[in-house]
């Protein structure tokens, strides 16, 4: 009874430190980039919140409780080699334990690269990724946010995504009438793919621009040669042992936030592998409380 009671209790606190609204169409008004969407390209979503197939990109807000947000926001991007979104661990979950903090989550559903349903695969998730930030800070009041508190987390090959458009939001592949900002004002990285190089996750390499790309392609989205003086501060996360996204993804990209003057943070776990999300079983530590406290460091946890 008291196991229980313990765990409706749990569910009623998670419940209210965060609201979850309505998945939002990314573009109201029409995709860009895209073709018409065959019968058979058909969004699944499985058991465990494996979503494929995404042809209408949605954008889902989640509030903190009341009285509690700081006016920073940041855009979710779930990881899944550019062939899949791991919605559950790497999406959801993270959300809510941003909004436990005071942060106002906005999770992104976005296109996985396919010549089926898109013009130029190669920028279909990045025109995802700068219009999450673009329609987070155009309606930044409406949600209660400081447009100058804008983040992007991103986790394996949504860390690519993530990274991308920390490095080319100067580079718009979207319309943008209205000239808003599309940098995000801090990026953190989990076991991201950074490099299309000799250390590239070579699956998301090969979904997002080919099985033979030319030389500009890979240097183009081998995002630590995109790195800049203006690129936004960066956490990185990563483990040691990670035998799908090798460690020096975030080392290289580390480096080039070094030698361009970037404020940079950086942990490795000696164990865990990839895909942990939230909690890597190999260490008692939670990446989550560094997360925190840099943000804190950085100005992102005062209140308006």
């Amino acid at each position: 009874m008291k196991t229980i009671l313990s765990a409706f209790i749990l569910t009623i606190a998670t419940t209210i430190a965060y609201s979850q609204e309505k998945p939002m169409p990314l573009y109201p008004k029409g995709i860009p980039n895209s073709k018409p969407t065959p019968a058979t390209y058909v969004e699944k979503t499985d058991a465990s919140n494996w979503i494929t197939g995404v042809s209408t990109p949605t954008l889902t807000a989640y509030l903190p409780e009341k009285g509690k947000a700081n006016g920073t926001a940041i855009v979710v991007c779930p990881g899944g080699g550019y062939s899949g979104l791991a919605n559950a661990h790497e999406g959801m979950a993270i959300c809510q334990e941003f909004n436990k903090i005071g942060i106002t989550a906005f999770l992104l559903k976005y296109r996985l690269p396919s010549d089926e349903i898109m013009v130029d695969r190669s920028i279909g998730p990045l025109q995802d990724a700068q219009m999450a930030i673009l329609t987070v800070r155009k309606n930044a009041k409406e949600w209660g946010v400081d447009p100058a508190r804008i983040g992007i987390i991103g986790f394996s090959a949504g860390g690519h995504l993530a990274s991308t458009e920390g490095t080319h939001f100067d580079k718009p592949v979207i319309e943008n009438k209205d000239n808003i900002s599309l940098r995000p004002d801090f990026m953190i990285l989990l076991y991201p793919v950074i490099s299309f190089g000799d250390q590239a996750h070579v699956g998301s390499r090969e979904n997002l621009i080919g099985k033979t790309p030319s030389a500009a392609q890979v240097e183009l989205y081998s995002n630590e040669k995109q790195v800049n003086a203006n690129t936004p501060p960066t956490l990185l996360v990563h483990a040691e042992d990670d035998t799908v996204v090798p460690v020096q993804n975030s080392l290289l990209f580390y480096d080039a936030l070094l030698k361009n003057k970037v404020k940079a943070e950086m942990h490795l776990f000696q164990e865990g592998g990839h895909g942990f999300g939230l909690n890597n079983s190999k260490n008692k530590s939670k990446w989550f409380d560094w997360a925190a406290s840099w943000l804190d460091e950085n100005g992102f946890l005062k209140g308006k």
